[in-house]
């Protein structure tokens, strides 16, 4: 069993609490998950920015809340988030297995659609986007889908102030 939470905040002050809890895929599957991932990725979960050119290059703009969803997907320790600028001067997101670099990208072929390659050879390690690195509503959601009836509770919490 496996839990990842997400905390709202007032200022710094936390107001409301989502907790995903679910049976976390063994490393083994993980290429299964991608599949799983990339055949529920829709429109809805891209910032609006980067929904024009999704219309017709499908995997465009769904690079970090893929890539953070199977991070938090997969039971395991060896999986590292990498970032790099690509030809859009725009992040890629992808993830990369620290025992033996080897690249999991569900997204890459946004790159190979359009006459590009991934810019893995720039690719640096990063820290998730946000205060403290909480997951993201969109991967959080993106999981729900994936997930099915591996889920085991998916809660929103109220927060009373500290007074």
């Amino acid at each position: 069993m496996k839990s990842v939470e997400r905390s709202r905040y007032n200022g710094k002050i936390p107001f409301e609490t989502r907790t995903l809890t679910f049976e976390p895929f063994q490393y083994s599957e993980i290429e299964m998950v991608m599949g799983l991932i990339a055949e529920n990725l829709s429109p809805d979960l891209i910032t609006k920015k980067y929904r024009k050119e999704n219309e017709h290059n499908p995997m465009f703009g769904h690079c970090y809340h893929s890539s953070q969803a199977l991070y938090y997907l997969i039971d395991t320790d060896v999986l590292q988030p990498m970032s790099a600028i690509d030809y859009h001067d725009c992040s890629h997101w992808w993830l990369e297995d620290t025992s033996c670099n080897k690249i999991y990208d569900i997204t890459s072929n946004q790159y190979y659609h359009v006459g590009q390659i991934p810019p893995y050879e720039k690719g640096k390690k990063k820290k998730w986007y946000g205060w403290q690195q909480r997951p993201h509503q969109r991967s959080l959601n993106l999981m729900i889908r994936v997930l099915g009836d591996r889920v085991i509770e998916d809660r929103v919490d109220k927060l009373k102030p500290a007074l």
